[in-house]
């Protein structure tokens, strides 16, 4: 769900987004900014090029346009993991392409055959929206399901090492994705679980972060105090997970604090 963020930080793409958009949407200007900040990952920060090598070493090789700077026109989201995806309407897309081929005829000109619109990202979807999503999923009339992408929202990347700590927690889904059999829209305490670890090893808690946004009120056990709150609100934004969202991450967090994985340990101490 990485997986999604609010304008300062990055999660899974559960999270709805707000309803009203608060700045204005992404520039050419910032999104050429945002694109050099990932690739200026890609070639020299060693902790994002560690984790894109784990993923290939574990059989999971990043697709093409894996990574890409969205315009998420406005919306409080800094970047995320996966794009929710419905199998039931790509099942029901391709046997509606299946019939217009077999029907159609020589007669039937170019302009009548029409492709499926172009997705908008899911940093651009309302709250309602998700919602809806979320609750066809449980009546059965939609399955949803996580495609590996990760995204980031150009308006909101402050310099490169903001992309790049949010392409490390994103990436940190990923290595979470590729090692377990995970369900994260449906599995609360999997989903607190993966918070937690991307919160933790990405680095989005250390004291200089959470300087910046105010929020370090003491020196000792900062971290995890910040982990447990910006996972809390990671995890409430999943509809199936909102009510109970600090339950779920307080039962996960010892375990999953502790899980370095695919770190030998915690990347502040290497």
């Amino acid at each position: 769900m990485g997986i999604r963020a609010t304008s300062s930080r990055s999660s899974t793409s559960t999270t709805a987004a707000a309803e009203t958009a608060t700045l204005p949407g992404a520039t050419d200007a910032q999104i050429a900014n945002c694109d050099g900040y990932v690739t200026s990952a890609l070639t020299s920060n060693t902790t994002v090029q560690f984790l894109l090598q784990r993923l290939e070493s574990m059989g999971c090789t990043p697709p093409a346009g894996f990574i890409t700077c969205q315009n998420c026109e406005g919306k409080p989201v800094s970047g995320g993991f996966g794009m929710l995806h419905d199998d039931k309407e790509e099942e029901n897309q391709q046997k509606q392409n299946s019939t217009h081929s077999k029907n159609n005829s020589p007669n039937v000109t170019a302009a009548s055959s029409t492709s499926p619109p172009k997705r908008r990202p899911d940093c651009t979807r309302s709250a309602a929206d998700i919602l809806d999503k979320f609750q066809k999923d449980k009546d059965g009339t939609a399955h949803l399901s996580l495609k590996p992408e990760i995204y980031l929202c150009a308006e909101h990347v402050t310099g490169p090492k903001h992309a790049h700590t949010i392409l490390a927690h994103e990436l940190i889904h990923a290595i979470d994705l590729c090692r377990s059999t995970m369900d994260p829209l449906r599995n609360c305490m999997q989903l607190a679980c993966t918070e937690i670890r991307a919160e933790n090893l990405s680095g989005e808690c250390n004291m200089s972060w959470e300087l910046l946004r105010a929020k370090l009120d003491s020196y000792m056990g900062h971290g995890q105090q910040c982990v447990r709150r910006r996972t809390i609100d990671s995890v409430a934004a999943n509809p199936n997970c909102a009510d109970k969202a600090s339950l779920y991450v307080d039962a996960a967090m010892e375990r999953c604090y502790a899980d370095t994985f695919p770190f030998e340990r915690h990347p502040n101490q290497r």
